[in-house]
């Protein structure tokens, strides 16, 4: 009906119309009516669009990886995009005129491309596989700080490496290396362990050996302490029994001195006595018997005047008649004598 149509754009399409080599119209969401015969729509997806990839590279030991991923991106400029490709719908305004829209995800994955590359060729087999992150964050700096996805007019979402990984027999050689790494290990910590068990049981054997020879040095220290104490204490009982002998000895002499002194006073005391009674019986001698005897009867006791009046009258029985003597004469002197041997 006179070439003249209805479109509409949902609210994730930029819509930019041209009439005539001018911009009519530009927008999100945009509906209209246009006269197909003069009008060009170009519609620029603005939402999200995820591009995944997988890349097949060379290390800088000429090994080969597989190195795969994803890309998240928008277009945040539409009219930059759609200037540098072509958007323009055909007339049915469904398709594009031109394949450029399916091109732009193959540009970014090229710009992705040629940044892990430079980043993986100047790495070894084995540091490419610990790359990782560093990867990713190599990558991410590298679209950010060029002017690639400006002048394309995007803008950077996402980046995730989800796989790093060499080809199958490269795989199988590492993991036998590995394997055999790790048995390596495993084998040097049983060894370490039987050297540390070794090591200790030889601890434990010297400890014991230090032990028992602590030990039997306390028992020799004991033993000769014990001998010592029997010495001192021999050596205490010698000392005492001769300060005993010597005491004894010292006492004897004591005595030995006291008996000659006792002798030599005994004899002094006979001398004198011998001395006394020769002076007394040469004094005797000069005198008369009746003086001696008067003496001596001067020096006697009653009882012992009355024993010689008796022998005296016993010897001259013969001269005497006859004599009475009564008893209390007897009693008197033998209580006399009782008294005196009581005494």
């Amino acid at each position: 009906m006179l070439g003249i149509q209805y479109y509409k754009a949902d609210s994730s399409t930029y819509v930019i119309r041209t009439a005539q080599g001018e911009t009519k119209a530009a927008g999100r969401g945009l509906s209209f009516f246009y006269n197909a015969a003069t009008t060009s729509i170009a519609a620029v997806p603005v939402s999200a669009q995820e591009a995944p990839f997988i890349f097949t590279l060379q290390t800088s030991d000429y090994q080969e990886i597989t190195v795969q991923g994803q890309l998240t991106y928008q277009i945040a400029e539409p009219t930059v995009t759609a200037e540098v490709f072509n958007f323009t719908l055909n007339n049915s305004d469904q398709d594009y005129v031109t394949e450029d829209p399916m091109h732009l995800s193959d540009r970014v994955i090229r710009m992705a491309h040629s940044l892990i590359e430079a980043q993986v060729q100047g790495q070894s087999l084995r540091n490419v596989l610990n790359l990782g992150q560093r990867l990713i964050d190599g990558v991410r700096r590298g679209l950010l700080d060029g002017t690639a996805l400006e002048t394309l007019g995007l803008r950077l979402l996402d980046l995730s490496i989800s796989r790093i990984a060499p080809t199958p027999e490269t795989s199988r050689a590492l993991e036998a290396t590995t394997r055999e790494a790790i048995l390596q290990d495993a084998d040097d910590a049983i060894y370490s362990r039987r050297k540390s068990a070794v090591e200790q049981e030889r601890v434990i054997k010297e400890t014991e050996l230090q032990t028992e020879l602590s030990v039997q040095q306390k028992e020799q220290e004991l033993a000769a302490k014990q001998v010592e104490n029997e010495r001192d204490i021999l050596r205490g009982k010698t000392q005492t029994e001769q300060e005993r002998l010597a005491a004894n000895i010292e006492a004897e002499t004591v005595r030995t001195n006291l008996v000659q002194l006792r002798g030599q006073n005994s004899n002094q005391e006979a001398d004198a006595q011998a001395y006394a009674i020769t002076a007394k019986m040469q004094a005797f001698q000069s005198l008369p018997v009746e003086h001696l005897k008067a003496m001596a009867l001067a020096q006697m006791q009653p009882e012992q005047l009355m024993a010689l009046a008796l022998d005296s009258l016993a010897n001259n029985a013969d001269k005497i008649g006859e004599l009475n003597l009564g008893p209390e004469l007897f009693t008197s002197a033998i209580n006399r004598a009782s008294k005196s041997r009581n005494a």
